[in-house]
């Protein structure tokens, strides 16, 4: 923003040589710059006697904008390019705002306008960026549908959380003891592959019906007994009502080990998704999942039951960099008598993710899983019965490239921990990958 801010100053000076800005107007650019875009608003709404004059409506218009008063900052700003039709930038402005009060027609007409301009590629990113929310929005009233396809190589240093040292302590044993090479950690290569799609019909003015599946293989190449393969599919109904989202669905999820089957999940979820304004957003998440375990793991068969708090927010900043905060807390009950393998689950995970330049996006987050296990495991003849707990820590990065609008490179890692009372359970792991992703849209 304050790119454009200084650019649109560069070019009102050359277009006003002998007063640069009317007083208002300067004191709205200055605030701008500082970040006080609300300030800047209520400033320019003192003084209705500076409407129409061109320096005034464009930093006005944009302000209002920000403030979330795009009814005000629309009207200055098509003041401002009756006389300036060629200003880029005023252009940009004017669509956002279109956007902003949901006129996607009139935001895309002007969008594709400026990109009939050949613009720098950091605006053709941002006009790239807000016509994929329009055909987001879209899918409100019209059927759409999508896929990818994805493929990577990767390293993983414990493909089997296996414990990092051979030689551990378990509780009231007193001497060590060796653990046997399969349950130590063993680092491999793998190559990764994804495919996936999703489908969304409107069947009523803010209710749709949709689906999605996905595929996903992890194949080591030194380790093959942990490969792993997943398939996710999903499907509901949602409901639109103002700022409002709501989502009823249903969910199966299966996943494989060494070809063989691990786990199946037959689960609901209920969503509420609450659009505070145009950079904020919270919501929640209720779920339910029964856990079928196959052969010797089936003792863990449970029904799970969670709850999701979710809060986004985008900051009108260089980078536009947006904050994510998700906090859990869930508890499993055993369909087998087997307390010591459920759990009450409790945490968190924070992340940011930015747009250094156009193309590139960046994201950091941090994550923390504490499991307290509801019964106490018996370990072995001597060792008196202890209650697990866990806590998981993990940091994961990426780094993402857009080529092409369908085409994008991506590198990724993960490095994380689990600590444990008990030793058997405790292990460090390290993933790193690069993958190559193609969107049909």
């Amino acid at each position: 923003m304050k790119v454009v801010i200084g650019a649109a100053a560069a070019a009102l000076q050359l277009l006003f040589p002998n007063a640069l800005l009317a007083a208002p107007a300067d004191e709205i650019k200055v605030l701008m710059e500082a970040g006080r875009n609300k300030d800047a608003y209520a400033f320019g709404r003192q003084h209705p006697e500076a409407l129409g004059d061109p320096a005034f409506d464009f930093f006005f218009g944009i302000a209002a904008i920000d403030a979330g008063s795009a009814g005000e900052g629309v009207l200055a700003l098509e003041r401002y390019l009756l006389n300036f039709p060629d200003n880029v930038s005023a252009q940009l402005q004017l669509a956002r705002g279109y956007f902003a009060l949901g006129e996607d027609a009139r935001a895309r007409e002007e969008f594709s306008g400026i990109l009939k301009k050949n613009p720098s590629s950091d605006v053709t990113a941002t006009v790239e960026r807000y016509l994929d929310a329009i055909r987001l929005r879209e899918t409100r009233y019209r059927t759409s549908s999508g896929g990818f396809v994805e493929a990577g190589v990767g390293y993983d240093s414990n493909v089997n959380g296996g414990v990092a040292n051979s030689n551990i302590t378990l509780p009231g044993l007193g001497p060590q003891i060796t653990v046997s090479p399969s349950g130590t950690q063993q680092s491999s290569g793998f190559g990764w592959l994804a495919a996936g799609g999703y489908l969304s019909h409107p069947v009523a003015p803010g209710v749709a019906l949709f689906g999605s599946g996905q595929v996903d293989a992890k194949l080591n190449f030194t380790e093959s007994t942990f490969d792993q393969a997943n398939l996710n599919l999903s499907g509901g109904v949602s409901y639109r009502q103002e700022q409002s989202l709501y989502r009823l669905g249903a969910n199966f999820t299966n996943l494989w080990v060494d070809d063989r089957d691990f786990r199946a999940t037959y689960g609901a979820t209920a969503e509420w998704l609450y659009q505070i304004d145009q950079q904020q957003s919270t919501g929640l998440i209720g779920q339910y999942a029964r856990l079928d375990y196959s052969g010797s793991q089936s003792p863990r068969d449970a029904n799970y039951w969670g709850l999701i708090g979710t809060y986004r927010k985008l900051f009108n900043q260089a980078w536009q960099p947006i904050l994510s905060v998700a906090l859990t807390a869930g508890t499993e009950d055993t369909l087998t008598n087997r307390p010591d393998l459920v759990r009450n689950i409790y945490g968190g995970r924070i992340g940011v993710s930015v747009t250094p330049q156009a193309k590139w996006g960046v994201s950091l987050a941090y994550g923390h899983l504490q499991s307290d296990y509801k019964g106490p495991l018996t370990l072995g003849p001597g060792i008196p019965p202890i209650t697990r707990k866990d806590k998981y820590d993990g940091i994961d990065a990426a780094v993402t490239y857009l080529y092409t609008k369908n085409l994008s490179f991506k590198g990724e890692v993960l490095f994380s921990k689990n600590h444990s009372n008990i030793a058997l359970f405790e292990f460090p792991r390290n993933i790193a990958a690069f993958k190559v992703r193609y969107e049909f849209q």
